[in-house]
C-alpha cells in the first residue's frame, strides 16, 4: 500500500521510529545499570577476575547506551548553514564512537585482567553470589536482547526481508548495536558462569582467568560488528537496491520521462535519504515544462516514500525545444 505523507506526516513516522528506538535503548541502559553495579559488589566480593570483566563489559554497554540516547536528540536538529542536510549523521557518528568505547573499555580490560589472573594467581571467594547475579544478568540482558530482535523483526517484516540480511543492512544504528552489545552480554555471562563453575569443582582459578578473556574477545567481536556497520553509514551508504529501484520506477511511470540514466541515493540519517540523478526528458518539451515537470516529480518522490528528503534531479540533455 502507498503512503502518502506530508511534511507534518513524514515528521511524526520520524519520531515514531525514533520513539521505537529510544525505547530499545531505555530497556538496555536499565538492565545494563543494575547490574553493572551487582556484577562489580560480587566480582569484588569473590576476587572473580571473570566477573570484574563482566562488570566492566555492562559499564561500557550502559555508557554506550547513554551515548546513543544522546545520539537521538543530537540527530533531530534541523538543517543549519553549516550542516544543510541536518544532523542525522550524529547518529552514526556516535554508533562508531561507541564501538571503539566497547573495544577499550570493555574489551581491552576484559583481556588485560585475564592475563594478570593467570601470570600473578588470585584466589577465588564463595562464588554463590557470583552466581545470582549471573543469572539475574542472564534474565535482564535476554529480556534486553528479545526487545531489540523484536524491533528488527517488525523492521524486517515491513521491509519484506529477511531478518539476517535486515540486520546487516539497517540504516538506523540503535537497534543493531543495542542487539549486538545485548548477543555480546548473554554469550559473556554464559562463559563468567561457565568459568566459574569450572573453578569451583576442579579448584584451579585459570579457568576463571580464561573465562575473562574469552569475555573480552568476545566484546571485541561486537566492538568490530558496530564499528563496521557505523563505519559504512558514516561513509555515505546507499538506500536499499529495493528503494532505487522504486524511485527510478516512479520517475519513468511519467509519460514525459524516457529514461533515467543515472539515479544515486545517500543516507543522510537513518529516515533521510539523498537522491540525486540524471533524466532523460522527451525532445519536444520546452525549459519551463521540463523545469514543471522536475518539480513534479521530486513531491512525487517524497509522497510516495517517507524517507526521501532532498532530491536533486537534472536533465540527462539541455536541448529542449
Amino acid at each position: 500500500m502507498v503512503r502518502r505523507i506530508d511534511g507534518v506526516a513524514r515528521e511524526g513516522a520520524d519520531r515514531g521510529a525514533e520513539g521505537e528506538s529510544r525505547r530499545t535503548i531505555l530497556v538496555a541502559l536499565a538492565a545494563n545499570a543494575v547490574i553493572a553495579v551487582a556484577k562489580l559488589l560480587a566480582g569484588l566480593a569473590s576476587g572473580s577476575a571473570a566477573m570484574l570483566a563482566e562488570a566492566a563489559h555492562s559499564t561500557a554497554d550502559t555508557v554506550d547506551q547513554l551515548v546513543l540516547l544522546a545520539s537521538l536528540r543530537l540527530g533531530r536538529r534541523p538543517a543549519d548553514d553549516e550542516h544543510q542536510f541536518g544532523h542525522g549523521k550524529e547518529r552514526f557518528f556516535w554508533a562508531f564512537v561507541a564501538a571503539v568505547w566497547i573495544f577499550f573499555a570493555g574489551a581491552i580490560f576484559s583481556i588485560v585482567q585475564g592475563v594478570l589472573a593467570l601470570r600473578g594467581g588470585h584466589s577465588l571467594g564463595n562464588p554463590a553470589a557470583s552466581f545470582v547475579v549471573l543469572a539475574v544478568a542472564l534474565v535482564a540482558e535476554g529480556t534486553s536482547l528479545i526487545r531489540a530482535a523484536r524491533q528488527l523483526q517488525q523492521g524486517a517484516a515491513r521491509s519484506r526481508a529477511s531478518f539476517r540480511r535486515f540486520v546487516d543492512e539497517v540504516r538506523d544504528p540503535v537497534p543493531r548495536v543495542v542487539l549486538l552489545e545485548d548477543a555480546a552480554a548473554v554469550a559473556g555471562v554464559l562463559v563468567a558462569a561457565a568459568g566459574l563453575a569450572a573453578s569451583a569443582i576442579t579448584g584451579s582459578e585459570v579457568f576463571d582467568a580464561l573465562a575473562s578473556i574469552a569475555v573480552g574477545l568476545i566484546l571485541a567481536a561486537a566492538a568490530v560488528g558496530v564499528g563496521t556497520h557505523a563505519k559504512a553509514l558514516l561513509l555515505g551508504e546507499a538506500a536499499w537496491p529495493e528503494m532505487r529501484e522504486l524511485l527510478e520506477r516512479r520517475i519513468e511511470s511519467h509519460p514525459e520521462v524516457v529514461s533515467v540514466p543515472d539515479l544515486r541515493t545517500m543516507h543522510v540519517g537513518p529516515d533521510d535519504v539523498l537522491v540525486a540523478g540524471r533524466v532523460e526528458f522527451r525532445d519536444d518539451l520546452t525549459v519551463p515544462e521540463v523545469e514543471e515537470l522536475t518539480e513534479r516529480i521530486i513531491e512525487d518522490l517524497r509522497r510516495r516514500d517517507p524517507a526521501v528528503g532532498q532530491v536533486f534531479l537534472q536533465p540527462a540533455t539541455s536541448d529542449h525545444a
